[in-house]
């Protein structure tokens, strides 16, 4: 038995933050309804391509937070239909939504009067910015909240701001999301009450600028783009070889020092750069002599000779040859229900993998 097997959650939310946590709440065994728009249907289902079935709405983004789920085509402007979710919701242990604040006060399923009729309700509702404050209403973005964050402030080169690959505040969020729901649960389990979760992507934002915060809290300097590099390590960036490029990621000085003397160097001997904060505030003339050095060879041939010293660094591999890793294999990161590819959830327990058994649904209505 799963760990959450008999929990019931109602699924209103749409897009990745919602729908990645309740995905998530379903591999741990809850049985999960998603409520989506007749014929439409959640907004990512025509995000693409690509798709793994553009008829049945199953497009790769859709796929990426939808499995293990059932499915209802429900109107919000019909009334019977919104008869319909407020008795789903009545006899749920959890509703999970992502409407704009105050969105659903008026089909009676905001939180305040679901849980006047059902007192241990869990509602976690997922906004841009919250339930108070001045940018309450307003709609979230995960691009636009890279930008308000300061996430993309510290991301990228000097000369230009970069929002990061993927939707990472919209997936943070999710997992701060299965969280909170979970501590829901345990407190529900001790005095039998519900709670009303509010939780914004603006916050869970902030949240995770994590060491770049606190270095502008406690030195009062507004942390800078620094391109690869790390703003409290070095040598901790991307470098060249002479036939691409290879990460060094030195931790401590013991580190540093196995590095030089596989590289043939006395630096770890130099009080500029024997320590790590001499080594980042010498970073640029660091630099001055790595580069160089690294580029007399290829990225194989340094990470032949710097591994086996227990000198951490590794490839930049591209996503083909990430599934083709040896240890993505031995993992079985690739995850396919019933003919659908999936990405293998991290989570196990007891060695065995929590994975939802069906795939994400269709589009119905």
């Amino acid at each position: 038995m799963k760990p959450l097997s008999g929990i019931k959650i109602l699924d209103l939310t749409r897009v990745l933050a919602g729908p990645l946590a309740t995905q998530i709440l379903a591999d741990l065994g809850a049985e999960v309804l998603k409520i989506e728009r007749p014929g439409q249907g959640d907004e990512t289902r025509a995000w693409g391509p690509p798709y793994y079935d553009a008829a049945q709405g199953l497009s790769a983004y859709f796929l990426t937070a939808n499995r293990g789920k059932e499915t209802r085509a429900l109107d919000f402007n019909t009334p019977e239909h919104v008869k319909e979710i407020k008795n789903l919701a009545l006899n749920s242990d959890i509703v999970v939504e992502n409407f704009k604040v105050g969105g659903l006060a008026k089909y009676g399923l905001d939180a305040q009067t679901l849980r006047a009729e059902n007192p241990g309700l869990i509602y976690l509702s997922l906004t841009g910015f919250g339930q108070t404050g001045p940018r309450a209403g307003e709609a979230g973005y995960d691009l636009l909240l890279q930008g308000l964050s300061g996430l993309m402030s510290i991301t990228g080169t000097p000369q230009a701001p970069t929002k990061v690959g993927v939707a990472v505040i919209d997936i943070m969020t999710g997992l701060y999301g299965v969280i909170a729901i979970l501590a829901a649960l345990r407190k529900r389990d001790q005095d039998q009450g519900g709670t009303c979760i509010d939780l914004a992507l603006f916050d869970v934002a902030v949240a995770g600028l994590a060491n770049q915060a606190m270095n502008y809290l406690v030195s009062g300097q507004v942390p800078p783009r620094l391109g690869n590099a790390h703003p409290n390590i070095a040598p901790y960036e991307v470098y060249a070889a002479s036939d691409g490029h290879l990460i060094l990621a030195v931790g401590n000085d013991g580190q540093f020092a196995n590095f030089c003397q596989v590289a043939g160097l006395d630096l770890h001997q130099q009080d500029r750069f024997a320590t790590n904060a001499a080594r980042v505030q010498n970073r640029d003339a660091l630099n001055a002599i790595l580069q160089p050095l690294l580029l007399t060879q290829g990225r194989q041939a340094w990470l032949d000779l710097l591994q086996p010293r227990k000198v951490p660094c590794g490839p930049i591999q591209s996503i083909d040859e990430v599934f083709a890793d040896p240890q993505a294999q031995a993992r079985e990161l690739i995850h396919e229900v019933e003919g659908v590819p999936g990405i293998a959830s991290p989570l196990m327990f007891d060695g065995v993998r929590l994975m939802s058994k069906t795939p994400p649904p269709a589009k119905k209505g």
